[in-house]
Order: structure tokens, then C-alpha cells, then sequence
């Protein structure tokens, strides 16, 4: 089932022991366009708002009700690495995360080798060597969108296969030539994304859509 990632947005995150917050955003791969952790908004009950949850901690969800039941402690959560959610997400964090919590890693880390030794809760260095490629999906919110003979528009949301947690599409608001409709593009029609001018490029021309 599809499902549109602002309708996810505030759903309930329920640990074994209690409520933990809500989702707040979510953190992507930008290479396969899959949904990696969830930015859990946890309210008052740490002195950080945001903690980071791995899609692979989460149990299934209940799509209805908007529910992500995650098979972790509030006490786990509380002692778990700082990640710096409003910026790009670097793999020596990703690491970090993966060893606390013995989480399963989803990448083949031949630039590192073996995962290093680090402490639970350490701050790391915002530019490191790694590859920051885990992004925020409302940072995109807003990137413009450019067909190869011109602009299409910008984005606006996200489209999200439940099975995989795959984006298949964006959802983009669309220019003049299509006389400002909502049009779904399809993520294996990017290109590249600049990061820095906030843009997506796509491999084809607008009549291609």
C-alpha cells in the first residue's frame, strides 16, 4: 500500500515500556530512496527533543491508527548516541548507532572496514570523511525540481510503498505548463540531487511525465 509520508508525519512511536513521542520527520537513503530511521519528537521527557529510531526496530505498523510499535526501552532511547537530525547524516554516526543498539546494518562499509570502537552518547564532528548521505525528507521539502528542458516545480511531499519503505514517487507541485497541478514523479527518474542549490534533476524533458 502507498501511502503519503505527511499523512505518517505525528504518528504514535509506543515503546515495550511506554508511549516515546511521535515522528517528526524521517531520514532517507539518497541513493535507493529508502526510509532508514525515524526522527522521533519525544517531548519532555529528555533534555534532547529528537531521538533517531532504525526502521528495523520497528515492529509492523498499524497503518490505521498511525502507530509504530518499536521493540526498544525508553531506557535504551535515553542513553543512545546524539544525532544531529537537522544536518546530513554521516555513517561514522550511523556506526555509532548500529553497535549501541545492535542494530543490522543495511550497507557494505568497505571505506571503513571493521566498525570501530566508539562510546555510546559521543558527539561527532558535523564534517567527517564519510559519506553524509542520509538526508531529511522535509528538508527536500521545498528543493525544486528541473526537468531537462526546464523546471517543473518543487517538491512538496513524498510517496512511500509500505512494504519497503521505498519513496517511489515525489510529490511535486508543478509550474505554468501544467497549470499548477499536483504531478507525481517517479524517484528512479532522478538524476542527481544538489544538496547545495537545493535542486532535483531529472534524466528526461517535462513531456516525458
Amino acid at each position: 500500500m502507498l501511502h503519503n509520508l505527511e499523512t505518517l508525519t505525528g504518528s504514535f512511536v509506543i515503546a515495550t515500556d511506554g508511549e516515546m513521542g511521535s515522528v517528526r520527520n524521517f531520514l532517507f537513503d539518497g541513493q535507493s530512496w529508502t526510509i532508514r530511521y525515524l526522527v522521533v519528537d519525544v517531548g519532555s521527557w529528555l533534555t534532547r527533543r529528537d531521538v533517531v529510531v532504525a526502521i528495523t526496530a520497528v515492529e509492523q505498523p498499524d497503518w490505521v491508527k498511525r502507530t509504530f510499535h518499536v521493540h526498544l526501552t525508553k531506557e535504551q532511547v535515553r542513553h543512545s548516541p546524539d544525532v544531529d537530525t537537522e544536518k546530513p547524516v554521516s555513517r561514522q554516526q550511523e556506526i555509532a548507532m548500529q553497535e549501541y543498539f545492535g542494530w543490522p546494518v543495511y550497507w557494505a562499509d568497505t571505506e571503513f572496514g571493521a566498525s570501530p570502537s566508539l562510546p555510546p552518547g559521543r558527539k561527532y564532528p558535523l564534517h567527517t570523511k564519510g559519506d553524509s548521505h542520509l538526508r531529511s525528507a522535509w528538508d527536500v521539502a521545498g528543493y525544486e525540481v528541473w526537468a531537462t528542458d526546464g523546471e517543473i516545480g518543487r517538491v512538496e511531499g513524498f510517496i512511500m510503498d509500505d512494504a519497503s519503505w521505498h519513496l517511489g514517487y515525489l510529490d511535486v507541485k508543478a509550474g505554468d505548463w501544467l497549470y499548477s497541478r499536483s504531478v507525481l514523479v517517479p524517484t528512479r527518474s532522478v538524476k542527481s540531487i544538489s544538496w547545495a542549490d537545493r535542486r532535483v534533476n531529472l534524466h528526461h524533458a517535462q513531456g516525458a511525465l
